[in-house]
């Protein structure tokens, strides 16, 4: 008699770009705790665009002001190849921002995509990233 086979399903993937290591090492730990998800990051926006080649996600969250470009330019430069690069997807992922105060006029502009899942204010808020990401992971 043939054991019916459970399907391996993997954790969803978030990948986070931020310059900052407390903000990075934060959320890489705080939500898996509430959202069923594994956390890649990296500390600028070039390393953030290779691993989003190498692996597919469920999640961007970008530092809107990364060292090395901004996190609008970063998302826009994924959402164009993002689909090339993964078979199985027809378009990039949604993205959550990492926002200061002085930047909210930016990114009043972009969050018109529909892409777009909305902005944490930093210094971090962890009620906010997890409201922001509800729409995207499910829950524990």
């Amino acid at each position: 008699m043939q054991v019916p086979s459970t399907p391996c399903t993997s954790p969803l993937r978030v990948l986070v770009a931020d310059e900052s290591l407390p903000n990075r090492r934060l959320i890489r730990e705080f939500l898996p705790a509430f959202r069923q998800c594994e956390v890649d990051d990296a500390a600028n926006g070039e390393h953030a665009f290779e691993r989003a080649l190498q692996r597919e996600y469920a999640l961007f969250i970008f530092a809107f002001t990364l060292p090395d470009m901004s996190g609008a330019l970063l998302d826009r430069l994924l959402a164009r190849v993002y689909p090339r690069c993964h078979a199985s997807v027809s378009s990039a992922p949604p993205v959550i921002y990492l926002t200061h105060s002085h930047e909210a006029a930016a990114f009043h502009e972009i969050q018109r995509d529909a892409r777009v899942r909305g902005a944490v204010p930093l210094p971090l808020s962890l009620d906010a990233l997890i409201t922001a990401a509800s729409t995207v992971l499910p829950a524990k």
